[in-house]
């Protein structure tokens, strides 16, 4: 028995153990990086065409030219396997003055650019660092520059830092090589700087949430293995309990059909007791009159039977007028007609607790006919009327 116990706590503080380390380790935005994805770009470019590669590399003043708005703008496309497609566009312009193709020019000239390149991610090779993105790159171009076009090799280093998914600044430098050199065209350097937009998204697990998810479905296996060994404890237990759950599942639907067959049986014979009533049809007053006639005494006597039949049935009894006369008059003289219908019930011998009166004068005509629209006696003569509606069986 003491040995039962210790392996129980033993298998009870396992089973928390890994539920905590499985709350641990649950996968969060954090562990979500963008895997491909379209990226459009806009922003400046600068220009060094002195000829010099690194010498003068930072004397803007004298070997750097560019415009001071927007004269950058690219799109490319981003795939999985960390490659990269771009087509970008430049413009700028060479300032009186400047260093161009080794000589100084005396006017300014404009400058174009028309460039692609496949790039790598080096997050590939260093590891995600989400926010931080450096890749390099290769491919070719045409460049029209001081009135020169000419093909282009082209080189890129650069990164990319995000903000969010969507949105990041991109910093590269590109070396553009003449594809001819003997026409008096040097080779230059290329900067770009801008804001990039991310769209057509497809986004995956970065490597530690990969290997978070592995450990997750390692977890869940082990769990599942334990939830299996307790299931087998508790299985007969839980048959004898179902066996006994059926049973007692079979005899609460035996009494919930037999209250059925009750209710049903009780909602037809008032169904009949209603349409019993509705054939009977309604009283009828004549005109500025509350005077019970021939007619509505025989629809009353053949309603007084039918309260006599049934003990339990009470009525609510609701007597109205036709459109013509003041409202007041109206409702004074549907407060009559009402009195004077429950009065000859009464009189056949039915109890007055058994009848319930409401006068509604000429607000609840049957037919067009309201004080706005001519009507003939014979259509305002259904609106003066009494009717009966049950209201306890």
């Amino acid at each position: 028995m003491k040995t039962t116990k210790i392996f129980s706590f033993i298998f009870l503080l396992m089973l928390s153990s890994v539920t905590f380390a499985q709350d641990e380790l649950q996968i969060t935005a954090k562990d979500s990086i963008v895997k491909s994805s379209w990226i459009f770009g806009v922003g400046l470019n600068a220009v060094d065409d002195s000829g010099n590669v690194f010498d003068g590399l930072f004397n803007f003043g004298d070997e750097w030219n560019f415009v001071p708005y927007p004269s950058r703008i690219s799109i490319g496309r981003y795939f999985k396997n960390g490659l990269g497609l771009e087509a970008i566009g430049t413009y700028n312009q060479y300032k009186n003055g400047k260093n161009i193709d080794g000589e100084i020019i005396t006017e300014n000239i404009s400058y174009f650019g028309v460039d692609g390149r496949i790039t790598y991610d080096l997050n590939r090779i260093i590891g995600e660092t989400a926010w931080f993105d450096p890749y390099v790159g290769i491919g070719a171009g045409y460049t029209d520059a001081n009135n020169r076009g000419r093909g282009t090799y082209n080189a890129v280093v650069g990164f990319r830092t995000w903000f969010s998914d969507r949105w990041g600044l991109d910093f590269n430098a590109t070396g553009k090589w003449a594809m001819s050199e003997g026409e008096g065209v040097s080779n230059h350097i290329q900067y770009g700087a801008g804001a990039v937009y991310q769209f057509g998204i497809e986004k995956g697990l970065s490597k530690k949430g990969e290997e978070k998810l592995e450990l997750l479905a390692a977890i869940e296996k082990e769990k599942q293995r334990q939830q299996d060994s307790i299931n087998e404890v508790n299985r007969l237990k839980d048959e004898a309990l179902l066996a006994e759950r059926l049973k007692k599942q079979q005899e609460a639907d035996a009494l919930a059909a037999a209250e059925k067959a009750k209710i049903d049986a009780l909602n037809k014979k008032k169904e009949e007791i209603k349409s019993r009533i509705e054939s009977l049809g309604n009283v009828y007053f004549a005109l500025n009159s509350s005077v019970v006639n021939t007619s509505s005494k025989k629809v009353l006597d053949s309603l007084a039977n039918v309260l006599e039949e049934i003990p339990t049935l009470k009525l609510k009894i609701t007597s109205h007028t036709d459109s013509r006369g003041t409202s007041k008059y109206n409702d004074w003289l549907s407060q009559r007609r009402v009195d004077k219908t429950k009065a000859y019930l009464i009189s056949k011998g039915i109890a007055e607790d058994k009848l319930v009166t409401e006068a509604y004068g000429e607000t609840m005509l049957i037919n067009e006919c309201d004080d706005n629209t001519y009507c003939p006696e014979d259509k305002h003569a259904v609106n003066r009327r009494s009717e009966f509606v049950i209201i306890e069986f």
